[in-house]
């Protein structure tokens, strides 16, 4: 400890103030709880700051730029469209500053303790806070840790100003001629996708059979079908074996179907993943239970195997995604609070925001056979709604996936415009208990995109209205 270092003494500390942790400790505050909060970084965490906010509001700005340059179909025509890409960063940078500055302002209205600097833990009820001028002793009754997670740098493809992960990617100073994206999952697609959209020529090299692994052929086939409409080349089953920075660009080898490739762009984007920051904390060293990939072990209420501290977010398991760790969050605040909350995550929507996007909530069809179930799997074509059609965005489909005893309703999946909207109301009847029938029998208002749902709820009735 350090001389003159005096403990403080805490109630409930939250360690990271990402859409885990500062959701974490806003609802620790309203169950009773006197809490502090501390990041290192900024407030919001990888989400708001370098993450989802900033990703979306550039693909929204590569949406526009593409539909003022393609659409001739509506009779819309118009010459001479350009980008001021300095004004999208600007325009970009302005949503997430109003964003992070709105969290602190809910931190500060929920009474919690905000503090700046790295965190060690010492024991099970210390820790050791450190900025670059002094170190704190604080002592806690209770913890959430909720430090998120990094991207993962490979060896051969050390991140420079040329080599970049996410974070970097959305920070260019200029929209790059040629980009290559290593990694076919949902942040390398929906960021080559949004720089397709500016115009870059992207290739995609993705090291298994198929770009986002994680949605189904028929879903994942739509928006491959969308980027090479876009002049992206997507390359599968393809290795990234070495990196030669050059003058004005990057100089990439791969090797796919047993052959050597060369090719060149003015950047390299790397997104194969993110590994769990839950190293060089000390939390080895009090007790904490860990897996082989670095991710902590908890029970049903979010606890570690130290049962006065709770883990959430990316350094547990489960997809990174922030509306998980915010659950979560939720959840082990709540416990902490004596609370009966539990984790369930077969309401965790799973959403890319590709072109067009995709999302998926419980079941798949798959999933629910090998759980045992005798499912039904019922599609409706965004191609046969009235409100698509007038959107120009006739490309996709509802399934959705029930028990063939009562049609109770066990998943679904949305390919198609505004599908992380639309995934929602799904999301929502699993939770209640819904049968199709339930959302068959739900008005919907016309014309929507809400109404694929209604109609592929229709179809698993047996009585579809606007489909053979």
């Amino acid at each position: 400890m350090v001389v003159g270092d005096f403990p403080i003494e805490l109630d409930t500390l939250v360690v990271g103030a990402g859409p885990g942790g500062y959701v974490a400790a806003i609802r620790a505050a309203q169950t009773g709880q006197k809490v502090t909060i501390v990041d290192k970084g900024a407030l919001g965490g990888v989400c708001l700051n370098v993450g989802c906010i900033p990703s979306k509001a550039l693909i929204e700005a590569g949406n526009h730029y593409n539909d003022a340059k393609h659409s001739d179909e509506m009779g819309i025509t118009a010459e001479n469209v350009t980008v001021d890409f300095a004004k999208v960063q600007e325009w970009k940078a302005g949503i997430v500053n109003k964003l992070t500055s709105g969290v602190e302002g809910l931190l500060k209205g929920n009474k919690v303790d905000i503090i700046s600097g790295e965190v060690y833990f010492v024991d099970k009820n210390t820790v050791r806070v450190m900025d670059e001028k002094s170190s704190q002793t604080y002592i806690f009754k209770d913890c959430i840790v909720a430090t998120g997670s990094t991207p993962i740098e490979i060896p051969s493809f050390k991140y420079s100003e040329r080599i970049l992960d996410s974070t970097g990617a959305l920070a260019l100073k200029e929209i790059p001629k040629k980009l290559i994206v290593i990694g076919g999952g949902y942040i390398g697609t929906e960021l080559g996708a949004a720089y397709a959209d500016f115009g870059t020529e992207v290739t995609i090299l993705e090291g298994l059979d198929e770009i986002l692994g994680g949605f189904e052929k028929d879903m994942t086939s739509i928006v491959k079908r969308h980027l090479k409409k876009k002049n992206a080349k997507i390359v599968t089953n393809a290795m990234a074996k070495s990196s030669e920075l050059t003058d004005n660009g990057v100089k990439v080898t791969y090797e796919a179907k047993g052959k050597e490739e060369t090719i060149e762009a003015d950047y390299v984007l790397v997104t194969v993943g993110r590994y769990p920051n839950t190293s060089e904390i000390g939390l080895e060293e009090i007790g904490i239970e860990m897996d082989d990939r670095g991710l902590v072990k908890i029970d049903k209420q979010c606890r570690t195997s130290v049962d006065n501290i709770f883990a959430i977010g990316d350094i547990v398991a489960g997809p990174p995604l922030a509306h998980k760790a915010s659950y979560e969050g939720k959840i082990a605040a709540e416990a902490i609070a004596g609370e009966k909350s539990e984790i369930d995550y077969n309401g965790i929507p799973a959403v890319v925001f590709a072109d067009p996007e995709l999302a998926s909530v419980g079941y798949t069809e798959k999933e629910a056979k090998e759980a045992g179930y005798d499912v039904k799997a019922s599609k409706f074509p965004f191609g046969a709604n009235g409100r698509a059609l007038s959107l120009g965005s006739k490309d996709g489909f509802v399934r959705l996936v029930t028990r063939k005893e009562d049609g109770l309703l066990l998943g679904g999946q949305v390919a198609g415009t505004n599908a992380s909207d639309i995934i929602s109301e799904i999301g929502l009847a699993i939770e209640a208990g819904m049968s199709a029938e339930d959302l068959a029998l739900t008005i919907h208002a016309h014309p929507t995109l809400g109404e694929i749902v209604m109609e592929a709820s229709e179809v698993a009735v047996g009585r579809p209205i606007h489909i053979m």
